[in-house]
């Protein structure tokens, strides 16, 4: 049995994680209060307890982390406690999982790039973050990478699922209190079902424990295609049966922001094609499985 311990299990890629346990899966999903990155002591103990528990049951362990620090803006003024959180509890993460010898797939984002790309961003292309939440991203790809663990980087973006705050589930609200809704135009990415991205990481989880891990350890993984916001905003409207009309295009100069949101953040699925993982489905496929509860 695959058996995978989840940091961050109580957000909506933790619960999306949990939800696919099964007979060959066992998920452990901790949310923040039960695992608190932040404290070293607990996440050493929670790691060797984990191990040891595997072990003793002959099973395979893996550490999926999808604990994050997330508010973009707030980490403009709260980057010490997102560096926290993104950075040193990874690096904490990492050690202990290589003192045990747990593999570590490691959850990290499109804004470690800069955004200003005119095609989809690819693993080898050098990183270059403009925000704080960006720069502690990365900062904990780095310890991550360089902290001696089996470990493996998954960057992915846009993502939203049935649970926490996402633009999909932002938008619906909207579409019940709003005549119209303005929607920046400027901004082009590729949204991400939870749920899917979820699948493919317990495919990536379970490969690494079967010995067919990728040779590469930095690994994109999206929904197929690509939208802006408003792109995306329409389509959730179609998909409720509310009119597309109503969503109204804007820039993103009308909604100052203390972080400078990129421009483009399309990443590249090669790197995840080329490991002969599965691809996610198109965007527009999974949002339409999304309402459909499929």
């Amino acid at each position: 049995m695959l058996t995978v311990l989840v940091p961050g299990g109580s957000g909506q890629l933790g619960t999306d994680l949990a939800a696919l346990a099964n007979g060959d899966v066992k998920v452990t999903a901790m949310g923040s209060k039960d695992l608190d990155l932040t404290r070293t002591g607990d996440v050493i103990r929670v790691v060797t307890e984990f191990a040891d528990a595997a072990k003793d049951a002959g099973h395979r362990p893996v550490v999926i982390n999808a604990g994050a620090y997330t508010a973009v803006d707030k980490a403009e003024t709260e980057e010490e406690r997102a560096f926290a959180v993104n950075a040193d509890g990874p690096r904490v993460l990492a050690a202990a999982c290589s003192a045990r010898r747990v593999p570590l797939v490691h959850v990290s984002t499109d804004y470690v790039f800069p955004g200003d790309a005119s095609r989809p961003y690819e693993v080898t292309d050098p990183i270059g973050p403009r925000s704080a939440y960006g720069r502690t991203k990365a900062a904990g790809e780095d310890a991550v990478l360089g902290s001696g663990a089996r470990a493996w980087i998954v960057r992915t973006g846009w993502v939203y699922g049935k649970t926490g705050h996402n633009f999909v589930r932002t938008m619906v609200r909207l579409e019940g209190e709003r005549d119209t809704v303005s929607v920046v135009d400027d901004q082009r990415g590729a949204p991400t079902s939870s749920a899917d991205l979820a699948a493919g990481l317990l495919e990536l989880a379970g490969r690494i424990v079967e010995g067919e891990a990728p040779a590469g350890r930095v690994l994109h993984c999206t929904g197929a295609g690509e939208t802006t916001w408003f792109g995306f905003a329409r389509a959730i409207f179609e998909a409720i049966g509310a009119d597309p009309e109503r969503v109204k295009p804007c820039t993103s100069a009308d909604f100052p922001s203390p972080v400078a949101r990129p421009a483009y953040s399309v990443l590249s699925n090669a790197s995840w094609a080329e490991a002969g993982l599965t691809p996610l489905r198109h965007w527009q496929e999974a949002l339409a499985a999304y309402f459909q509860g499929s």
